[in-house]
Formats: C-alpha cells, sequence, structure tokens
C-alpha cells in the first residue's frame, strides 16, 4: 500500500513538470510564430545583439521623399528614455531642418498610444509601446519604418542628433 501510495505522487510530480514544460513550450513557441510575421529588429533583439541593423526596413534611397513624417509613440507615463527621444527627434527638426518643418515638408507626432482616440495611428504603424518611426512619403506611397538605433544613441545627445540628421537628409536626398 505505502508503495502504490509513493509511485502515485512521484507519477502526478511528474505529470506536473511534464505540464509546466509543455506550457512553456508552447508560450514560446506562440511568441516565435506571432513575431515571425512582424518586422525584424524589435526592441529585445537590440538589447541581445549588437549586429542588428539601425532600422526595422532597409533605407530608402529610390527616391527623394516629397514629406516625410516622424510619429513619436509613447505611454501615458514615460521614462527618461521615452521622453529623451521625442525631445531630441524633436530638436534635430526644428535645428537642422527648420524649412522643411515650417513649410510642412517635415512632420512630427508626439502620439500618446494608450489614449483611445490614437488607436488608428497605433494600428497604422503597428506601433508596441515606446518607439520612434519616421514614414518617408515618395509619389504618394508611404514607407514606414521604425528607427530602433535611436534606443542606443539615447544617453549621447550630439550623436542621436548626427545620426538622426543624416537618417533625414538621406531620405530628403540630400
Amino acid at each position: 500500500m505505502f508503495q502504490a501510495s509513493l509511485i502515485k505522487k512521484i507519477m502526478m510530480k511528474k505529470n506536473i513538470f511534464i505540464s509546466i514544460t509543455i506550457g512553456l513550450i508552447l508560450v514560446v513557441g506562440f511568441f516565435v510564430v506571432k513575431e515571425s510575421g512582424k518586422f525584424v529588429g524589435t526592441a529585445s533583439e537590440v538589447l541581445s545583439s549588437s549586429s542588428v541593423s539601425p532600422t526595422v526596413t532597409p533605407q530608402i534611397s529610390v527616391a527623394s521623399a516629397d514629406k516625410i513624417e516622424v510619429v513619436h509613440f509613447h505611454s501615458t507615463q514615460q521614462c527618461w528614455s521615452c521622453i529623451t527621444v521625442g525631445e531630441y527627434a524633436l530638436k534635430t527638426i526644428k535645428e537642422k531642418f527648420p524649412e522643411e518643418y515650417k513649410n510642412g515638408a517635415i512632420v512630427f507626432r508626439d502620439i500618446n498610444g494608450e489614449l483611445p482616440e490614437n488607436k488608428d495611428m497605433v494600428m497604422k504603424y503597428q506601433a508596441r509601446g515606446s518607439s520612434l518611426f519616421v514614414n518617408a512619403i515618395t509619389a504618394g506611397k508611404e514607407n514606414i519604418e521604425e528607427d530602433i538605433r535611436v534606443w542606443r544613441l539615447v544617453s549621447n545627445e550630439s550623436q542621436f542628433i548626427s545620426y538622426f540628421q543624416n537618417k533625414l537628409n538621406n531620405l530628403l536626398g540630400k
């Protein structure tokens, strides 16, 4: 009788272990499948790899953009980095591209992704959390890309501005 009870307890622990293991495999598999259909170059990849390219999609170099939309997505409560990415992007635009900013060739939008009225913008850009997107519009065609390199440059204002200025210049064909 004691032996049967002991065997039953061991089998129960084994079943629990197997169930937990299968559950973890399913959860990991779900996220792998989910992310395989999304852009390459998520924020988690930046943290785990130093060989990630600076943008999600290749730089647009076919034609000069007619208009550039820079969109900073954030939550209601922002950390220093999230606030700073938006501030540096806007500062770069205002200081390095004053004419383009004034005439609407470069537009900056600061979007709280948690607000219901911004749902359409969040869906259009497929924004997740704090992020900076650049939409280079050429001949009416939108070319949206998330710029993840800015997060590595947020602690150095001059490097951030230099990088972002070069990016915008390239998109404008300058």
